[in-house]
């Protein structure tokens, strides 16, 4: 689950610009494609279960809780006015903001824990037992070892070092 080199350098570029609109930054995607590449930034919040309703200034109801429009928005100015400065990015490309939503990506090890006994979509860089893809239940997320075991089909339970994660998404469940 390392971010290359680039995707790392804009990372840091970024989370300071993040950080000011009062919301976490939870991951990027940078896909050059070509001409026009895309720089995808997730978005987050803390829960506030005691949080009271609240209106918001387009008469939405907040619950104190979630990434609204409003904060995809603001990011957006800030995030963009920042690479506008600094041009981290050649050419032309796409900025997208938006919260992680409920299959949402995982980009560091640790932002998995939260999520032990759910089930999660893993693609890896290199085949464990012949596999490569996964749907399994998270069981235990190692961070000091850097290794997650996960359950799959039928109580057979796997260690994976996360270096060979290539990209890994919740699977949302009712």
């Amino acid at each position: 689950m390392k971010l290359s080199n680039k995707s790392q350098a804009l990372h840091d570029l970024i989370a300071p610009a993040v950080a000011a609109c009062g919301v976490d930054l939870w991951g990027i995607e940078f896909l050059p494609q070509g001409k026009r590449s895309l720089l995808r930034i997730y978005i987050d919040k803390a829960i506030d279960e005691n949080a009271e309703p609240v209106l918001n200034e387009d008469g939405e109801v907040e619950l104190g809780r979630g990434i609204g429009v409003q904060d995809c928005v603001l990011v957006t100015q800030q995030v963009g006015a920042m690479l506008d400065v600094h041009d981290p990015i050649s050419g032309e490309y796409a900025l997208e903001v938006s919260s992680p939503g409920w299959d949402r990506p995982f980009f560091q090890l640790n932002q998995l824990p939260a999520y032990i006994g759910h089930q999660v979509a893993l693609r890896l860089i290199a085949a464990v037992e012949n596999r490569r893809k996964f749907q399994a239940k998270l069981l235990s997320v190692d961070l000091e070892n850097e290794l997650i075991q996960v359950e799959v089909e039928g109580n057979h339970v796997l260690e994976i070092d996360s270096n060979n994660i290539d990209k890994a998404n919740l699977i949302y469940q009712d």
